[in-house]
């Protein structure tokens, strides 16, 4: 299951106004884990950036004057991105701008849609939490995200927290590592520790009735709220080797 997680930066709110995605920020999940691949890239809007969205985000016209257009870039960013489902925050922001792009190319590219499909975390926050705010600030708090370095937004900036948050809504983690700090000399010295031959012999508690019930009950709510991804579900479901 491949997922990109995406946001843009812009000139203004409206791309039926004229206004352009001046920054796009990508990162690549593979079965719910950070792969390391990434796609970042600046773009000249062919336009001002209107001061509003200035304060936001910082993107000066002089910093964005020798960046490439978007149409430069477009067949590299669709390669990115093509087939893998789009994870975004406030989708429709991003959506409609990406298509606005889009169409801006002429022939028949078609919107983002036909690359890839989206989910809105958005949305999700929505269903989750309603009647609470769920902006990607108030989420990274509620779930425990450290955005502290979000001085300003960015596309790549956002879009990495925005793992953390996702990850954290539908119930899953990015790594299981553990201790992945200690040296090779100690990990292979604790491998090779002997358990005492007259040891006690350990318990191993089984689930309650009620405790499987329930156990059942939260993976049927992670699978619904997430769309059918808990993997805890699958990975049952797969047949045996």
């Amino acid at each position: 299951m491949r997922q990109i997680v995406l946001d843009t930066e812009t000139t203004g709110l409206d791309p039926e106004k004229g206004h352009r995605i001046i920054e796009i920020g990508c990162v690549e999940l593979v079965n719910r884990r950070p792969t390391g691949n990434r796609y970042h890239q600046y773009l000249h809007p062919e336009r001002p950036v209107d001061p509003g969205a200035m304060e936001v985000h910082g993107l000066t016209d002089e910093f964005l004057a020798d960046k490439p257009r978007f149409r430069d870039v477009a067949e590299e960013f669709l390669d990115f991105v093509r087939d893998a489902e789009l994870i975004i925050h406030n989708a429709a922001f991003d959506v409609g701008f990406l298509n606005r792009e889009l169409s801006l190319l002429g022939g028949d590219r078609g919107p983002i849609g036909r690359y890839c499909p989206v989910f809105c975390t958005l949305t999700l926050g929505r269903q989750l939490h309603p009647g609470q705010k769920n902006s990607l600030d108030a989420l990274c708090k509620r779930y425990g995200v450290d955005n502290s370095q979000r001085t300003l937004h960015g596309a790549l900036l956002d879009a990495e927290i925005l793992v953390d948050v996702y990850l954290a809504m539908t119930g899953g983690q990015a790594s299981l590592s553990l201790d992945s700090g200690a040296s090779d000399n100690t990990q292979a010295q604790q491998a090779s520790r002997r358990l005492q031959a007259d040891r006690p012999r350990l318990s191993v508690p089984l689930a309650t009735s009620e405790e499987s019930a329930a156990h059942l009950q939260r993976l049927e709510a992670i699978d619904k709220t997430s769309g059918g991804r808990c993997v805890w579900k699958q990975l049952q479901a797969a047949p045996e080797s």
